[in-house]
């Protein structure tokens, strides 16, 4: 049985984000994930989770200056030492609340840089925060990302993620199978989930076009979840989507599975 996980940066937006926790766990989540916790003091966040008796799925490592157009530091030549320094602060919030996946952002492509130095210090990056992460038994998760919502963005196929899973060769190195920039980069979805299946470490659902709750547009999402279960999926979809009303009250899609969890080893 698929097992979703709320997005507090996205879902409840009408509450403040320490008050997300407690309104999701009361709709039936047990599980959650968001962008960034950075902001907010470590012990904080987790007496937020322990006390709703939630997993916390999934987070971003810090992006660098998300303000400024920042979307990460993995694939930026020469910024290397900072980019480790956001990884150990990453690794404090982790154990601390627990998440069994990191999202790490490769960043923006730069036209002054050759791809390949691009990708060299990327996959450096990546090699090194997979070895960080082995100790606490966290996986590292990236993912592809579509160039309506994020122009510019490293990677933007599948199957390009795959490719630097493959290079760097490491256990805890997986993919974060976001249904909804990959229908709009590529669709198929079906086909590339099976045929990816392996390497995929998180999943994440939201409506195409409009990236509302999973129960409108071009993609059939019952196919799916239940392709998920024939394929033995046993980790969190994330409901990455910007609710049309109160997220509370667009909760219907979820009734069939209210209250699952994932097995996320």
């Amino acid at each position: 049985m698929p097992a979703f996980a709320a997005n507090l940066t996205m879902n409840y937006p009408e509450l403040e984000f320490l008050e997300r926790f407690d309104a999701a766990a009361r709709d039936g989540f047990r599980g959650v994930e968001f962008l960034f916790p950075y902001a907010f003091d470590r012990q904080d966040l987790s007496t937020r989770v322990r006390g709703n008796d939630l997993h916390v799925a999934l987070f971003n490592a810090p992006p660098g200056d998300w303000d400024r157009g920042e979307r990460g530091l993995a694939a930026l030549p020469g910024r290397e030492e900072e980019f480790r320094r956001t990884i150990g602060t990453a690794l404090e919030y982790s154990q601390a609340l627990g998440n069994s996946r990191l999202h790490v952002m490769a960043g923006l492509r730069d036209a002054e840089i050759p791809h390949e130095k691009q990708m060299e210090t990327y996959l450096r990056n990546i090699e090194y925060a997979a070895s960080q992460a082995q100790s606490i038994g966290l996986t590292i998760v990236l993912e592809a990302i579509n160039t309506r919502n994020m122009p510019g963005y490293f990677l933007n196929y599948q199957e390009e993620t795959k490719a630097v899973c493959d290079l760097v060769r490491a256990d805890n190195v997986q993919i974060q199978f976001d249904l909804y920039h990959a229908q709009i980069m590529q669709g198929d979805l079906a086909v590339r989930l099976e045929t990816l299946f392996g390497s995929i470490g998180h999943i994440q659902a939201a409506s195409v076009p409009d990236r509302h709750e999973p129960d409108e547009g071009e993609v059939n999402y019952p196919y799916l979840f239940a392709l998920l279960d024939r394929l033995g999926y046993r980790g969190w979809i994330g409901c990455e989507y910007n609710p049309r009303a109160s997220t509370s009250e667009g909760l219907d899609w979820l009734r069939p599975w209210r209250g699952a969890t994932a097995v996320t080893p």
